[in-house]
């Protein structure tokens, strides 16, 4: 099979998305299927990527760590043309993804979309962030899942609220799986000792993206509840992203700073290594689909302490291996660890053998089972023209290009407004 992936981001980013393109493609192909990957520049992007297509892109897009494809090249549909995809699957509803509709099109192939993301959550990267905005992400993402001839949710909680939405086209729920094997080596003994985190000490984790839509005030200030409570505990941080100054500055209290440590962005046997190291994952996120972080913990033997809410609920099971919380209380999140803490050696390890078992219920080999049989579905039957579909899709796309225009005009106004003040006070 062909299959064409496109995707508004993709590694050296760090994100969800980019590791979820990365790696169903990288099973495809050890399966023999051929992908194309089609995904904006990013900085520090490698310049050897066999088939990988870069397009052009604005970098750090609105002050975050985002790149945006605004013109998508001519070039482009000859290259994805002379490919000759069987599928293309479309991992955004918008920029790149409006280009993934016109190839589908084009080249009379089924056009499948992944539903990574909750996009009302992220309408604080476009200029412009307003209520109206988060309702038209919700139109947009609806309207372009109807567009489509199947749609993959990474989880059942999403897949019942695209439902709920009005999506009427076939939704399969595909999670993205962890590679199990990536989970053999790597030591956490050896992590701890690099950082100089004694080898006794209770350790809370977490590794993702440092972002603003991760809850991450929350989840600090949990951790930090926890961490003045146990003189012993230490904290473990890994990730990267636009509110990484933002936690560090709400972990600095009195008396944390030994004991906080911040790793950055780790890959490989390194962020194997420091999930290992780990005695609990701390997650607080309300705005994931799904939460690759928690597999890949729970495969790690790290049992899980996070908030409820769509996907997570269905990968944590409170007190099987980890705790899930209903209600966004700190000092509840708090004891949660110390419970965990309290254990026996023997129930920590109870924990710690229910979340592998999670784990390998999310093995990646799986997940790309689920995806090749649906894409095989796709390629057994006629495609359907969907104008109205369309045609719904593109009134949405034409009423965020206006709210983006009318707010981004009235900030410009603001701004000169304030300058000839500015001026009119004889400001320097």
């Amino acid at each position: 099979m062909r299959i064409v992936m496109i995707t508004n981001t993709y590694a050296p980013h760090v994100g969800g998305v980019a590791w979820s393109v990365e790696a169903f493609a990288n099973e495809y192909r050890r399966r023999g299927h051929q992908v194309l990957v089609v995904c904006p520049e990013f900085e520090n992007a490698p310049k050897h990527e066999p088939d990988v297509v870069r397009v052009p892109a604005i970098q750090r897009f609105n002050g975050s760590d985002f790149s945006v494809v605004l013109i998508t090249p001519r070039w482009l549909r000859t290259t994805v043309k002379a490919f000759a995809p069987d599928i293309i699957h479309s991992h955004h509803p918008f920029l790149l993804g409006a280009t993934a509709v016109r190839l589908a099109r084009m080249l009379d192939v089924p056009l499948v979309f992944t539903h990574h993301t909750m996009y009302e959550h992220y309408t604080h990267y476009v200029p412009g962030d307003s209520q109206a905005m988060r309702r038209f992400a919700i139109h947009l993402s609806t309207n372009y899942s109807n567009l489509s001839d199947a749609v993959f949710a990474p989880s059942e909680a999403v897949a019942a609220i695209l439902r709920r939405r009005g999506v009427k086209v076939p939704i399969h729920v595909v999670p993205t799986g962890v590679r199990l094997q990536d989970f053999a080596g790597g030591s956490g003994k050896g992590f701890r000792a690099i950082l100089g985190i004694p080898e006794n000490v209770f350790l809370v984790g977490h590794v993702g993206r440092l972002a603003p839509e991760k809850n991450l005030s929350f989840l600090a200030g949990a951790v930090a509840h926890f961490l003045l409570e146990k003189p012993s505990a230490y904290a473990l941080v890994v990730g990267g992203g636009p509110s990484l100054s933002g936690m560090r500055e709400d972990l600095q209290w009195p008396g944390l700073e030994e004991r906080v440590h911040l790793a950055g962005v780790l890959h490989g046997l390194f962020l194997v290594s420091a999930y290992k190291a780990m005695d609990a994952f701390a997650f607080a996120s309300l705005s994931e689909t799904q939460g690759m972080v928690l597999t890949e913990a729970m495969a790690a033997g790290v049992p899980v302490v996070a908030l409820s809410g769509p996907g997570v609920d269905e990968v944590v099971r409170d007190e099987v291996n980890g705790r899930l919380l209903r209600n966004a209380d700190q000092e509840a999140f708090a004891a949660a660890l110390h419970g965990i803490a309290a254990l026996r050696i023997g129930q920590r390890q109870v924990l710690r053998n229910c979340a592998r078992q999670t784990a390998e219920a999310y093995a990646l080999t799986h997940t790309a089972d689920a995806a090749i049989k649906a894409y095989e579905a796709l390629l057994t039957r006629p495609r359907v023209l969907k104008s109205e579909a369309h045609e719904a899709w593109q009134r949405t796309l034409r009423l965020l290009r206006s709210e983006w225009n009318l707010l981004a005009g009235m900030a410009d106004a603001a701004v000169s407004r304030g300058e000839d003040e500015r001026q009119a006070e004889g400001a320097p």
